[in-house]
């Protein structure tokens, strides 16, 4: 009895784990698409997340080999503007593009990877809107601190040639 109660959990694991390790047709369709997508420097604030604890002091260290490849790269991230940082409706040439459109996911409690300062090229302005934008430009890591000096509001900035 011993010897077939082995047999069979040998064979469970085995049909089991060979099916837990097969890898998934969608899922590497789905990293090609997103590693092409990567390439052509369209990014999403997925690619922006780094390990960070809600109330953790940020390093720069904590930025991802991804993130690092990312300075300096002209990039075009989808979001959202946030309202509650704008002082114009129209003609605007700075704003804050968050994640989505909650703005409870902003201050203090947000994570730092889902807001991206943006600042507009001369001669390039926008007009707010609640529906998505993509903006393209040059994605930097940069450091924005609350005057306190000792903590950030944000990390991210974009030079943006475009708001579509």
């Amino acid at each position: 009895m011993m010897k077939s109660t082995k047999l069979v959990a040998a064979v469970f694991c085995m049909l089991v784990g060979s099916a837990c390790w097969a890898d998934d047709p969608a899922d590497e369709k789905e990293r090609k698409e997103r590693a092409a997508a990567l390439a052509r420097g369209e990014i999403t604030f997925d690619d922006l997340k780094f390990d960070i604890e809600k109330g953790q002091a940020f390093e720069k260290k904590m930025l991802t080999k991804k993130i690092e490849g990312l300075h300096e790269r002209t990039v075009q991230l989808r979001g959202f503007i946030l309202p509650s940082t704008l002082f114009r409706e129209t003609d605007i040439k700075e704003f804050v593009l968050v994640r989505d459109d909650q703005e409870c996911c902003f201050g203090p409690g947000a994570a730092l990877y889902d807001c991206v300062i943006v600042n507009l090229v001369d001669g390039v302005t926008t007009d707010f809107t609640t529906r998505p934008v993509t903006v393209k430009g040059k994605f930097t890591v940069k450091e924005y601190l609350y005057p306190d000096n000792k903590t950030h509001f944000a990390v991210f900035h974009l030079e943006g040639v475009s708001v579509k």
